[in-house]
């Protein structure tokens, strides 16, 4: 690519969206929520009723909520927004000591039997999700941090240069 190209397509990003860091950004969301599904639909004994349960309820609103405004900040290259997504993509991999080490760990009594809570299987496609919507949240942050730089520097460029 001839630095005439590049300059080109620096300036196109001035009017267009950045789409790669916001559908990275939806994409993480869609990561967690099939993560909350597979936790959800699980009905072992009594062990999923508890206190835990409701704050993990209320952090994926939150972390919907928060990934989405993110997601459109991101996509008109608002470099705050990279820092956001970076913490919550952070979070992701915090989650998976918090309930799926946990009830892989525990057993609890069905029928008189001692049964493991969260069965292997079950166990590796919640950390795959969890790891997917850190990396997906992760990546849409330094491709925007990224971004952000570039436009900032073709703008200033353009300053000097009295456009």
């Amino acid at each position: 690519m001839t630095a005439e190209e590049r300059t080109i397509q620096r300036d196109r990003m001035r009017f267009i969206k950045n789409s790669l860091s916001s559908n990275l950004a939806i994409l993480g969301i869609l990561f967690d929520v099939f993560y909350f599904v597979s936790i959800y639909k699980s009905d072992v004994n009594t062990y999923y009723y508890n206190i835990l349960i409701g704050a993990s309820i209320v952090y994926n609103l939150v972390f919907m909520l928060a990934v989405f405004l993110s997601s459109e900040g991101v996509k008109n290259y608002k470099r705050n927004y990279s820092y956001l997504l970076a913490a919550i993509g952070a979070l992701q991999i915090v989650r998976i000591f918090i309930i799926p080490v946990r009830a892989h760990a525990a057993a609890t009594l069905v029928n008189g039997e001692n049964v493991v809570v969260m069965q292997d299987g079950q166990f590796i496609r919640v950390l795959v999700y969890l790891i997917a919507s850190a990396a997906c949240l992760l990546a849409a942050a330094v491709v925007n941090f990224i971004r952000c730089g570039e436009l900032e520097a073709h703008l200033k460029s353009l300053r000097t240069q009295g456009v």
